[in-house]
């Protein structure tokens, strides 16, 4: 086992015995193994774009087959080994087709000739000999930046697979995940400024990927408006909803109309509460609980079913692991799985279960400031800054975690001063989310901005500010101050250097996939900066 796709990778290293996340070893083995048959489809797909013969659901498909291998989606053996054999069996069936239009064609990349074990074990052998290590450069930088694209690649999945649910695709987002993955396989191939070019790439692709995405969500879901979110509770039967899929969520909704359950978001589920066609429905209540990595504290307190609808799920211990339920591409050993949006069986547990005993008030917070809203507001924001009101602005957000140092985030926030507005967003924000940093002449401190693929709604936001006032975006009183985990980040990561913009401070470390000599590069480049103190980082940013 070698992996070292996230923030809380072992020493900061990599996990080499069990992940950190709990993945297994075996786990690790057989995604290995999906990633090198998703190399193989992609090759042969390559050859036969041309021909049109590739049958249009392979592109979803490379996008969350290449997603079932994210951080914390899945950790069921079984279920990831249902998607080798799924994979090899469209490779086979493409490579059957073309050969019958081609005949003259060959395959010299060992992938599109991978032949999957037929049980779990032995394909947990088979991944070991396909590891990451293995199908990538012997040269560290090449492998460094290989592994960059790879990872990149899973986040650009993950948004491309929300996309394509509501019925959003994208020829360009499409085609480049056979691009990617062929590339990948060519491993030996190219040099250092070839790879940086094709490590910037996957950050164009995610940039375009954002922008389908949130067209998606607003088309299908309405333009987000600011919105109060309780966090309290109401007597009564409860579902718990986490993940990042809204069209889970609206699917549940639907199906628990006049059960007499009340549905609470979780997580990155919180900002489904600012789009106007979810939160039309008067059972969609409030938030409950925190980020994820605090679900097996918080979860066993939850009184109702739990359905998980992408990632961030951990492997549930026995306190939960009955009210647990997956769907889509999560999963995970215990787990009852559920296909098709059918959510009867969520249904009926949330009913089995006893549900809150009474209402609870709690505190509120804010969400909904996308970038409409906020350049509804934009006169008056720019007012504001002319005035000196506003002397900067700061994003502070990204992928949250257990791993000591992320109070940085909390304290970075605290400390502040009143004339600077903060911008957030994912699921970084628990760290600080129901502060009550009051408001600039009535524009609010604390601007919950979405998702982490939301990012593109921070970006637009920049875009629009550079353009009032005539400079570039690396000119405006704009600061990133960015928190990392899994592999999305990466891949917004990858965005904001695509687009140019510099002096981005990242923690709670640096991944451990970049070397020494590619994070010289980037930082040399980009300005790129770890951060170190709240007080040095606020010093320096607005001395």
């Amino acid at each position: 086992m070698f992996c070292y796709q996230c923030e809380q990778t072992a020493k900061s290293v990599a996990c080499t015995v069990k992940g950190v996340c709990g993945k297994t070893e075996e786990v690790a083995a057989i995604q290995d193994a999906l990633v090198y048959a998703l190399k193989g489809l992609a090759l042969v797909a390559e050859k036969a774009a041309p021909e049109g013969l590739v049958p249009e659901d392979t592109y979803p498909f490379l996008a969350e087959g290449i997603f079932v291998t994210l951080t914390n989606v899945n950790f069921d053996p079984d279920a990831i080994k249902a998607w080798v054999d799924e994979t090899v069996a469209r490779r086979d069936s493409l490579k059957a087709g073309l050969a019958k239009k081609r005949a003259d064609l060959t395959f010299e990349e060992a992938p599109v000739a991978f032949v999957p074990a037929a049980t779990v074990t032995a394909l947990a052998e088979q991944g070991r000999q396909h590891d990451i290590n293995s199908e990538a450069s012997a040269d560290p930088n090449l492998r460094s930046l290989q592994h960059t694209i790879l990872y990149g690649l899973k986040g650009v999945g993950a948004y491309a697979f929300h996309a394509a649910e509501l019925g959003h695709r994208d020829p360009d987002v499409d085609e480049y995940f056979i691009e990617a993955l062929s590339d990948l396989a060519r491993y030996d191939q190219g040099d250092l400024d070839t790879w940086i070019a094709k490590t910037l790439r996957c950050g164009e692709i995610n940039y375009k990927t954002m922008e389908l995405l949130d067209r998606a969500n607003t088309e299908t879901y309405g333009t987000p408006i600011p919105t109060e979110v309780p966090l309290g509770v109401k007597a009564g039967k409860a579902i718990l909803v986490s993940g990042h899929d809204f069209l889970d969520l609206e699917a549940l909704l639907k199906q628990t109309e006049g059960r007499g359950i009340t549905v609470y978001t979780h997580g990155e589920m919180l900002p489904a509460h600012a789009y106007p066609k979810l939160k039309a429905y008067p059972h969609l209540y409030g938030n409950w609980g925190g980020a994820w990595q605090n679900q097996k504290r918080e979860f066993p307190k939850f009184p109702g079913a739990i359905l998980m609808t992408t990632n961030c799920i951990q492997i549930p211990p026995d306190s939960y692991a009955d009210n647990i339920f997956s769907t889509q591409a999560v999963g995970a050993p215990g787990v009852r799985h559920i296909d098709g949006r059918d959510f009867s069986t969520v249904i009926e547990r949330a009913l089995a279960l006893p549900g809150f005993p009474e209402d609870v008030a709690g505190n509120t917070v804010h969400v909904g400031f996308m970038h409409d809203a906020v350049l509804a507001n934009a006169e008056k924001i720019i007012e504001l800054v002319k005035a000196g009101k506003i002397r900067h602005f700061f994003l502070v957000g990204g992928c949250d975690g257990a791993k000591p140092g992320r109070d940085y985030y909390t304290k970075f926030v605290e400390q502040a001063p009143a004339d600077t507005v903060i911008l957030t967003l994912a699921c970084g924000k628990y760290r600080f989310y129901d502060k009550d940093l009051g408001a600039i002449d009535g524009i609010p401190r604390l601007l919950d901005m979405g998702q982490c693929n939301d990012a593109y709604s921070a970006i637009q936001v920049a875009l629009a500010l550079s353009d009032a006032f005539e400079v570039e975006v690396n000119d405006l009183p704009l600061s990133l101050i960015l928190s990392w985990y899994e592999q999305k980040a990466a891949a917004i990561l990858l965005s904001l250097l695509y687009l140019g913009l510099k002096d981005i401070r990242l923690g709670p470390s640096m991944p451990a996939f970049l070397t020494p000599d590619v994070t010289k590069f980037i930082v040399d480049t980009f300005d790129l900066k770890p951060i170190t103190t709240p007080e040095e980082d606020l010093a320096t940013i607005l001395g």
